[in-house]
């Protein structure tokens, strides 16, 4: 390992890998979130145009800058005409004109961060966000996402996205913009949400958030890392993979009806296990959560885990009891459907196989 790395160094990396490893030589414990590391290397910080450069009013109060590091990204869209001017002079009046209605509301500046045209142009938003981000270690408390302004760092991206994608150079810059706040703040890959995953808002748009997982893979790839990309599961849904989690839920201790509805007591529960497991309480399962939150089960295992595993492989068409005792049968519906999906057929299910079953 390099001597230049610094302590600093170290944690952040193994943020980003989801690295116990690298973490257990400081002496220190991390949950698995990710895979084997790829070729790491230092991101780029894109071209950031700050507060100053497109003339912003200044704050109506001092910016608060909290003494800790933000834990996700969350993406919006700023619901705006999806114009065809891409200049960057369109970008600056985008922000001045954001900041204009967000002082119209009462803000004391922006709420978000950062911002991104549909030029691709990455302005800063609240001020002092950039100096905190190039810093890594403070963030600037926002105004974009009720109940999470401490712990995240807000994306505007220009435009409607309910039925149409962003322009490829917007998604390019969104992209490389979470890259490098990915690598400042050693925020993993995975922790890239929409607005909507925790606020009552259609934000940033269905095309948008649709793309989520593939934006996670594509910043995942940009900072070198492999990881496992799981899908986010929050309140409103139903189905078998919320009723698979609140099984795992259950083997963990929380106390909760495995109805396949994602209600409050669901969400309490998710907050209350993350809280244990020295997560951010948020009430979403993402995919640092879902990593915490599987239990390797094989033959002879019995309990709530093992009925979540069979639950999945009964859905999915596999003759399985779902009666949570790891026997013969359900060792065989393992091995067939992992030999389908391209996994080592061992009848063990693991953290690929549970990612399997779960995607």
């Amino acid at each position: 390992m390099n001597d230049s790395l610094t302590r600093r160094d170290l944690l952040r990396w193994s943020a980003l890998l989801g690295g116990s490893a690298l973490l257990a030589s400081c002496g220190l414990q991390a949950p698995p979130i990710a895979d084997l590391p790829l070729n790491t290397h230092a991101v780029t910080a894109p071209n950031i145009s700050s507060t100053t450069t497109w003339k912003a009013q200044p704050p109506k109060e001092p910016i608060t800058l909290l003494d800790a590091r933000p834990t996700r990204i969350i993406v919006h869209h700023t619901a705006s005409a999806n114009v065809t001017d891409y200049s960057q002079a369109q970008a600056f009046s985008l922000a001045r004109s954001i900041q204009q209605s967000h002082f119209d509301r009462g803000w004391i500046d922006s709420g978000q961060q950062f911002t991104i045209s549909r030029g691709g142009y990455v302005v800063e938003g609240r001020h002092r966000s950039l100096e905190a981000a190039q810093g890594g270690t403070r963030h600037v408390r926002g105004a974009h996402c009720d109940g999470f302004n401490d712990v995240s760092v807000g994306i505007e991206n220009e435009g409607t996205y309910m039925t149409v994608s962003p322009p490829a150079g917007q998604y390019s810059a969104l992209v490389s913009l979470c890259a490098w706040l990915c690598q400042q703040y050693g925020i993993p890959a995975t922790e890239l949400y929409g607005h909507r995953d925790f606020n009552n808002t259609a934000c940033p748009g269905d095309l948008l958030y649709s793309q989520l997982p593939q934006l996670r893979k594509d910043v995942a790839a940009r900072v070198g890392v492999s990881v496992r990309i799981w899908p986010t599961t929050r309140s409103g849904q139903t189905g078998d993979r919320v009723r698979s989690a609140q099984r795992l839920l259950i083997s963990h201790g929380q106390s909760l009806t495995a109805d396949g509805s994602y209600g409050p007591a669901t969400a309490s529960a998710v907050s209350a296990f993350q809280s244990s497991a020295g997560l951010t309480p948020d009430g979403v399962i993402g995919s640092a959560t879902w990593e915490r939150l599987i239990r390797t089960v094989r033959r002879g295992d019995s309990g709530p885990a093992v009925q979540a595993a069979q639950g999945q492989l009964a859905a999915r068409g596999y003759a399985v009891t779902v009666d949570g005792l790891f026997g013969a049968g359900t060792e065989s519906a393992v091995r067939s459907f992992q030999s389908s999906r391209g996994l080592t057929s061992d009848g063990i299910v693991g953290p690929n196989t549970w990612h399997a079953l779960e995607s």
